[in-house]
């Protein structure tokens, strides 16, 4: 598995839970840093000189909302030049926000939450296993 931590912004603590156990079995090496709300989330991004494996976020935020958070990272020319993977995890998809999200910001994945534990995991895998394989401007 490349480097890099896994940020996940999520304000469930179940959710998150959920996730933490997942990549623990998965075997996933790199560590999650993890943000209940994208301001604490963005501050760390503008700060930090890690290079992020990937980010999973969730839409529905206190605060700054996911697609908001994601505009504003686009719109920041260090944090993208950083080309930090970049996926929706949420438990709602509506076309219309998925729309907005592929049409209006560089948005690598758009992924529903399942609501079985089997299919999540499944589910992290596969985005795992595909930003492990991926190149991308910022890969080593």
């Amino acid at each position: 598995m490349k480097s890099g931590p896994i940020i996940l912004i999520e304000d469930d603590e179940d959710d998150k839970g959920i996730f933490l156990d997942i990549l623990k079995e998965l075997q996933v090496p790199n560590p999650v840093i993890w943000f209940q709300n994208c301001d604490d989330a963005f501050t760390y991004l503008k700060e930090t000189t890690e290079q992020p494996f990937v980010i999973f976020c969730d839409l529905n935020l206190p605060g700054l909302p996911g697609l908001e958070y994601k505009r504003k990272i686009d719109e920041d020319k260090a944090l993208r030049k950083k080309s930090i993977p970049f996926v929706f995890c949420s438990t709602t998809a509506d076309q219309h926000t998925v729309n907005k999200a592929y049409t209006q910001m560089t948005v690598q994945g758009f992924f529903q939450k399942p609501n079985s534990y089997s299919e999540h995991k499944k589910m992290i895998k596969l985005i795992m296993d595909y930003w492990d394989l991926c190149r991308h401007p910022n890969s080593k």
